[in-house]
């Protein structure tokens, strides 16, 4: 049996869903963070420091992500 569970303590979720509720901007990193068990924290610093260290590609896919998973 797997001890998996999400940040809230419940189950972790079947697939990628937007957290309005926990989230800053449009809840993209707390819904990977409910996806994935990992804080959201470390999912922000994460976008921050690639969209600082210049890849290009990750407002795009915060964006895309915001508007197809809603």
């Amino acid at each position: 049996m797997s001890n998996l569970t999400n940040r809230n303590g419940g189950p972790p979720q079947n697939g990628f869903r937007l957290d309005k509720h926990e989230g800053k901007l449009f809840g993209v990193c707390a819904g990977l963070a409910n996806w994935s068990g990992v804080d959201s924290m470390i999912w922000r610093i994460g976008f921050v420091a690639a969209t600082l260290l210049g890849f290009g590609l990750t407002i795009p896919i915060y964006l895309a992500a915001a508007l197809i998973a809603d």
